[in-house]
């Protein structure tokens, strides 16, 4: 029986990449990329034929009465060679094959969770609750899980989340923050618990705000007089007092203020993103991981400043891309508190 192609290979550990790879095919699929320089090519020939079959399964015959052949075109330089493989020979298929690995991983919420114990994200977290509903924690955020039979409630004792509800009439979803009800039955929503202030911003369908004369929702509280409530529908957000900074008998009405994407995008670049890079030069990567994390990778040796990235990656994944450098690019990584320094290998 002949052996397969690289081609070949490249499809099949694709294929095996959508569906989650064990640590040891990880192990294997590392020592076939870095066996021969021409698997990452077939990696590379693989993964653009994915992107142009994903592009053709958007039309819909309502579209046009054929697909528009632009969609498999081939691109205006597609005579031009990438570039040679370097230093980071391997890393332009490892990132965008071994780092979705990690993109896989880390992506899939924690299992279920009710609880009434206090938890804390010691980093971003993103948590599947019980009914379906997704819960992600900014780092240092503090919550607690309560559900009953006629309602879900979430309460948030520090720090910011999101909230993707699953949509069930019959038991409304509330987060509660010092003193401030956010109801929900199928929508998506920010909640962030500042020193003095509780920020609600909707991302999706629309909530209902109700300060309350109590700063403990698990306690008994009298919820706010019906003219403080307030509806807030995607692209608004409110800020409110918190509970120990509210008068306890008048509550200013609530008043949404609309706002942009881009602030939007600022509200929320705690979550983490997918970052994509096409022949990028490692310094733009470099720059783009230290935007969105702590930890901080500083290129020691100048001369990786230059050297191309070809990647798909999650812009919480410093660690994981750095491992990668290191296996598969001839770095040499050294941590010193919240930075990790990179060089090569061979360098002094």
């Amino acid at each position: 029986m002949s052996q397969p192609t690289p081609d070949e290979r490249a499809a099949d550990w694709l294929i095996r990449r959508d569906r989650g790879l064990t640590p040891g095919e990880q192990d294997d699929y590392l020592q076939w990329l870095a066996a021969d320089p021409r698997h990452g090519d077939a990696l590379a020939r693989q993964q653009a034929t994915w992107r142009e079959l994903d592009l053709l399964a958007d039309w819909r015959p309502e579209h046009a009465p054929e697909p528009n052949p632009a969609l498999l075109a081939p691109p205006r330089h597609a005579t031009r060679r990438p570039l040679r493989w370097l230093a980071l020979g391997a890393l332009a298929a490892a990132a965008c094959v071994a780092l979705a690995f990690f993109l896989n991983r880390e992506t899939r919420p924690t299992s279920s969770l009710v609880s009434a114990t206090p938890t804390v994200a010691t980093g971003y977290e993103k948590r599947l609750l019980d009914d379906g509903s997704v819960l992600e924690l900014n780092r240092g955020a503090s919550v607690s899980v309560v559900y009953t039979s006629t309602e879900r409630r979430v309460l948030l004792l520090s720090g910011e989340a999101h909230f993707t509800v699953a949509k069930n009439p019959l038991r409304p979803f509330i987060v509660s923050a010092a003193g401030v009800e956010t109801r929900a039955v199928g929508t998506a929503f920010n909640v962030r618990l500042a020193a003095t202030a509780v920020e609600v911003l909707v991302t999706a369908g629309r909530v209902q705000v109700t300060p309350c004369l109590a700063p403990d929702a698990r306690s008994s509280h009298t919820l706010a007089p019906p003219e403080t409530v307030s509806l807030v529908s995607r692209g608004e957000r409110v800020t409110i007092s918190r509970a120990s900074d509210r008068a306890q008998v008048t509550l200013p009405p609530i008043v949404p203020i609309a706002v942009t994407a881009a602030e939007i995008a600022r509200t929320l670049a705690w979550q983490p993103r997918l970052l994509e890079f096409s022949s990028a030069p490692l310094a733009q990567v470099v720059a783009e991981f230290n935007r969105h994390n702590t930890l901080q990778l500083s290129l020691a040796d100048p001369a990786l400043a230059s050297l191309p990235v070809i990647a798909s990656f999650r812009s919480d994944n410093a660690e994981g891309f750095v491992r990668l450098l290191e296996a598969t690019a001839g770095v040499r990584a050294e941590r010193r508190g919240d930075t990790i320094l990179l060089r090569r290998a061979n360098s002094p």
